[in-house]
């Protein structure tokens, strides 16, 4: 498998921001953000971006549709787990909602983004 100068360092920020989100998900007292005040759904929305972006660079091989989908099964996947009473949270099918349409915006800028680097060089 021959990676690509930009693949490896997307793998590296991708398996770091996965951990960090599966982390602040599913811990029972999440450490305090800035972004707090701004509320959940900002939260869900941000972390669920910024995994869309890293994947479509770290697994450019990968058909689109099938990123945001592992994308918004693994949101489901978290409010499943939000709702067992050994985790201590609230689960909410809106923010799997949030998750999704984040993943999907994301998913647009990024293929954008794909098609200017690749029109530059």
């Amino acid at each position: 498998m021959n990676l690509t100068k930009l693949e490896w360092p997307a793998r590296i920020l991708f398996a770091i921001a996965l951990l960090f989100t599966l982390f602040m998900a599913l811990s029972p007292t999440p450490p305090a953000t800035p972004l707090d005040h701004y509320g959940d759904k900002t939260q869900h929305m941000l972390a669920f971006a910024t995994l869309t972006g890293l994947a479509r660079f770290a697994f450019p091989q990968m058909p689109r549709w099938r990123v945001v989908e592992r994308l918004s099964f693994l949101g489901a996947l978290i409010e499943v787990f939000q709702a067992m009473p050994q985790v201590h949270r609230d689960c909410d099918w809106h923010d799997w909602v949030a998750d999704t349409i984040a993943a999907v915006a994301a998913m647009l800028i990024a293929d954008w983004l794909a098609r200017r680097l690749r029109a530059k060089g």
